[in-house]
């Protein structure tokens, strides 16, 4: 918006043309996401709290977590909010790209809220039922999937990159959409699944957000993608835009959902989040090195897996609970020790990540 805004304006004097920059743009992305977050953070709470919005804890989890009850949830709507101004503000609105992402997100946001709403509003336990949630994000994600894979305008868009292999990039067809599709909904659910500890999922997402952040700015230049050996989409780039709004508005919410949270962002905010974070992977061609970056989103889904697989086959429990965040604290550890100790496992694999880019 304020990038046309600009652009008209730089006929009267060149300092307006500073905006053009995609660098700057993301910087005040990341300042004016982080702005609303924290400006409007408390009112949120306030109002939440008004409204009597309070999660709901199990009684067989952690028996520290029935302290939990009531604090306000729903708060995804926040960083939703936060991310949409700035990125409508400072992002090239004239971009497909970003204009996918955002709807993915917000229409993922909408399932999330309605389970939500039927969770801590309407006393209904079950949520969304899960067939329904499953089917309204299917419809979400084949959508999503269906349009990248018509709008391709280079075998490169549709083609899977294999890290750390210069040559390697297998063309997939039609089956472009089927990845598409289990990319999108299964972050959106593995970054829902992390959800269970104060902090433990934003932050995660912030730092994944930000690396596919410089992948899709290195991705969208020609120049450096030819020097990097990835794939060059055309448009990618303007997608750091959002991905640094991500980062500023996940940060604002971390700031009152670090421990002890004061809100908890509910599915809301993790299958909107989660599935925004698999849309930008598709689009910039770094599916497998989403897999790797969100390695503890991975692990959540995987020990959910395992656990559900094990009770069904032999009546036996792998984990003491699942996710396996609650598995840790179960056997001692102190909330905080097991979400810091998994952002440090996040820092650590988003810098593999990055070292794909040049271990080629």
């Amino acid at each position: 918006m304020l990038l046309l805004l600009t652009a008209y304006l730089s006929k009267y004097h060149t300092f307006f043309t500073v905006f053009n920059y995609l660098s700057l743009r993301a910087i005040l992305g990341v300042l004016t996401a982080l702005a609303i977050s924290l400006l409007i953070g408390n009112k949120v709470i306030v109002l939440l709290q008004r409204l009597q919005i309070g999660q709901a804890v199990r009684n067989d989890g952690p028996q520290t977590h029935l302290s939990k009850a009531g604090t306000p949830t729903m708060g995804g709507a926040l960083i939703i909010f936060s991310i949409s101004v700035s990125t409508l503000l400072w992002g090239d609105l004239r971009n497909q790209y970003v204009w996918v992402v955002l709807l993915v997100m917000l229409a993922f946001g909408v399932v999330g809220w309605v389970d939500d709403y039927r969770k801590v509003v309407e006393k209904n336990p079950r949520g969304l039922p899960g067939r329904w949630k499953y089917f309204w994000q299917s419809v979400f994600g084949l959508a999503a999937a269906f349009y990248l894979y018509y709008t391709a305008s280079t075998p490169a868009e549709t083609a899977l990159i294999v890290p750390l292999f210069k040559d390697v990039a297998i063309p997939l067809g039609a089956f472009f959409i089927v990845l598409t599709y289990f990319v999108i909904v299964g972050t959106s659910n593995a970054v829902n699944l992390t959800d269970g500890l104060d902090g433990l999922a934003i932050l995660p997402t912030v730092l994944v957000g930000g690396a596919l952040g410089v992948f899709a700015y290195l991705t969208g230049n020609i120049r450096f993608a030819d020097y990097l050996l990835i794939p060059y989409v055309h448009g990618s780039g303007e997608l750091l835009v959002f991905c640094a709004a991500l980062a500023g508005a996940g940060l604002g919410f971390l700031w009152f959902n670090t421990y002890p949270a004061q809100i908890f962002m509910g599915d809301v905010g993790s299958l909107a989040l989660g599935a925004a974070l698999g849309t930008i992977a598709v689009i910039v061609r770094q599916e497998l090195v989403l897999f790797i970056m969100g390695g503890v989103f991975v692990m959540e889904t995987v020990s959910v897996i395992l656990q559900v697989a094990s009770y069904k086959l032999t009546k036996r429990r792998i984990f003491r609970m699942a996710p396996i965040h609650h598995h840790f604290e179960l056997k001692g550890w102190a909330e905080p020790k097991v979400i810091v100790r998994f952002w440090i496992i996040t820092v650590c694999l988003v810098l593999v990540g990055f070292a794909t880019l040049k271990v080629r």
